[in-house]
């Protein structure tokens, strides 16, 4: 591409890209495809990525910096060009995209129905040719059971190909055959094309056609019953017995006549789970999980659009529902009703979910990824590998000259500017060790800087302490050995140096934590800071933060490092205030236990207690007049001034 007057040498002149839908891809100079998208309007979409760099969010910025040439394909409609971005995507892999780990552990039940005879199997095998698939199933046993049930009422073939072709060849039953278990060719009961008939029904069946068969068998049984043929209206009444004990797993969610998938999707700043539940004849039939890694920050839209795209880029006509439900909708939704009703043959709507059973079940899916992150997450903080990967990861990003295995994270919270306190967490190989967690109360501040500077000055000052001053007290009056007796003991943890500080906030938060270090004396002791906004990690005297991968274990482990500092924080606050507000009533003559309890109960809060009137405290149960206005005198006596915050947000958290 000709280059112009703009820091990114590939920027093609805005006259050089065309107003047309189409895809475009970034390539680095290695030629690898960066990362793929699709636009109604070319030259409007690919303007936004050469804006000024410092206008760019950080991550588009690292991706277009690392690119080295754009280019793109003009298409005729808006369908087009979402058709092509899926299969670019498919084809190039490109590493700022969103990327999915498809949950591969749940059983399907399968049906073969490309053999001469088919089958129903068990497998976590998707790519069976011809195979039609129903699942996922959360365990296998439930699978096994399910067509335990079924082939009561669909007694289709169970045994292996080879029995199989052993007892067509021989003329004798195979094993399953013999024992009732298996209703193919190979039991010498039905020929090929009755046994295909029954597969049909059977497919049907757990396609949702569950409704008609129940309607088949009642009439018959009821049939049988009145030609007085007791037997036959036995068996009807157990195969209904079986459909409904199949049934029964699955309730009805939806009306009957309803074919929908369903998606519920969790996400955080790197990863996102999705729930997708699949409704057929208004119950949910199978439940797939994904995993989703973002590097880009995109829209909840966007992120919609991708899934969905996944979900039914290689579905085929009769996987794809006439309904898909979605927490919001896409910016293309159109574009993508149209691109479903193509590959479906009929009619398809993109829709949220707004109330009733509908909304209920989002409810319930949107729960169900929530559990699925935080699973996800809690096995990638568990992984041995990961953690070592992420250590490793920390050293190159920061420039240290060893893994950093001992990281202590500090957070300051307040209210308003009054309450301040402060937390630190530590973290040992990359594992937290809750056991030298500390907290600290800050009595007068100016802000959230200053609180920094304070509290990693008393956490330094630690370090300093001379090892005599960890002597324990030892009585020798009893010591009757002449072996020499040690009068120290272990250096508590607290005076451990860490090979890493990490503060929440960004380059002012981390110049002040600079400043604690230098004054200390501790300028071997690395730094960096980890803002929330756009996960930037900051290092003392840069201009520009470092920014890491959106998959990197690096990051993943700076975040939970600031997350859990921040909510220790919050937690050691919330019991300060509690304890705080109890220990002044705890003073008050006539107020015992009881009556604080009913106190705090009634107004809800201590700000609420506060602010009340003499009147308003008497409406609680044992709380007279004289004693309402001792409440309202002490509680103004110890109410502090507000503390000056220069502008700053009402918690570190806001930043």
């Amino acid at each position: 591409m000709p280059a112009t007057g703009s820091p990114l040498a590939y920027r093609p002149k805005p006259g050089e890209i065309p107003t047309d839908p189409g895809v475009y891809r970034f390539r680095d100079a290695n030629a690898r495809v960066l990362y793929v998208g699709k636009a109604k309007n070319l030259r409007a979409r690919l303007s936004n990525y050469f804006a000024p760099l410092h206008t760019l969010h950080e991550r588009t910025r690292r991706m277009v910096t690392t690119a080295t040439s754009v280019e793109w394909t003009v298409v005729a409609t808006d369908v087009d060009s979402l058709q092509l971005e899926y299969m670019w995507i498919k084809e190039f892999d490109p590493p700022f995209n969103v990327r999915y780990k498809d949950d591969k552990s749940y059983p399907f039940m399968a049906v073969t129905l490309a053999d001469e005879a088919p089958r129903v199997i068990v497998t976590r095998n998707r790519r069976i040719p011809g195979a039609k698939y129903f699942g996922p199933y959360p365990k296998v046993w439930a699978v096994h059971d399910t067509i335990d049930q079924l082939i009561k009422v669909f007694p289709i073939r169970t045994c292996s190909d080879a029995s199989y072709k052993k007892a067509m060849s021989t003329g004798r039953p195979c094993f399953p055959g013999q024992i009732g278990k298996c209703g193919g060719p190979c039991s010498m009961k039905v020929t090929v094309e009755e046994h295909r008939a029954v597969v049909a029904d059977f497919v049907a069946f757990l396609a949702g056609g569950d409704q008609r068969f129940t309607k088949l068998l009642t009439a018959r049984m009821r049939e049988a019953a009145a030609a007085l043929d007791y037997e036959a209206a036995a068996g009807f009444r157990d195969k209904l017995a079986s459909i409904e004990a199949v049934l029964n797993r699955s309730a009805l969610v939806l009306a009957d006549d309803s074919d929908a998938d369903l998606f519920g999707i969790a996400e955080d700043e790197l990863a996102a789970a999705v729930q997708h539940f699949v409704i057929r004849g208004g119950r949910v039939r199978g439940v797939r999980a994904i995993t989703v890694d973002k590097e880009l920050d995109i829209s909840d839209g966007e992120l919609v659009d991708a899934v969905l795209q996944r979900a039914y880029g290689d579905a085929a006509s009769a996987d794809i529902p006439r309904q898909v439900l979605v927490p919001v909708l896409p910016p293309d939704a159109p574009e993508l009703e149209q691109w479903l009703r193509d590959k479906r043959g009929g009619n398809v709507e993109v829709k949220t979910a707004q109330r009733g059973r509908k909304a209920e079940l989002m409810r319930t899916a949107s729960l169900n990824a929530q559990q699925a992150l935080i699973l996800h997450k809690t096995r990638r903080a568990s992984d041995y590998v990961a953690r070592t990967t992420a250590l490793t990861d920390l050293q190159e990003a920061l420039g240290l000259e060893v893994a950093p295995l001992r990281i202590e994270c500090f957070d300051v919270s307040h209210l308003s500017g009054t309450n301040v306190v402060a937390s630190m967490v530590v973290f040992e190989d990359g594992l937290a060790r809750k056991d030298q967690y500390r907290s600290f109360g800050i009595p007068e501040t100016t802000d959230d800087t200053d609180s920094i500077h304070q509290v990693l000055t008393r956490r330094l000052a630690y370090l300093d302490r001379p090892d005599e001053g960890d002597l324990a007290p030892v009585d020798t009056a009893d010591i009757t050995t002449d072996e020499p007796v040690v009068m120290t003991r272990k250096r508590p943890r607290f005076a451990y140096p860490p090979q890493l500080l990490v503060v929440d906030g960004g380059r002012p938060q981390v110049e002040a934590a600079w400043a604690a270090l230098k004054e200390s004396g501790h300028t071997e002791i690395a730094l960096c800071g980890i803002a929330k906004r756009l996960e930037e990690v900051w290092l003392p005297g840069e201009e520009y933060p470092v920014i890491l991968p959106r998959t990197s274990e690096a990051l993943y482990l700076l975040q939970r490092l600031r997350d859990e500092a921040h909510r220790f924080a919050i937690t050691h606050q919330r019991r300060r205030r509690k304890r705080d507000i109890q220990s002044v009533l705890a003073e008050i003559p006539g107020l015992g236990p009881e009556r604080i309890k009913l106190l705090l109960r009634h107004f809800g809060s201590v700000t609420a207690l506060r602010g009340a009137s003499a009147e308003e405290i008497t409406l609680v149960k044992g709380v007279g007049a004289a004693l309402a206005g001792t409440i309202v005198a002490r509680l103004a006596a110890d109410t502090p001034p507000p503390v000056v915050t220069d502008g700053a947000p009402s918690s570190s958290d806001d930043r």
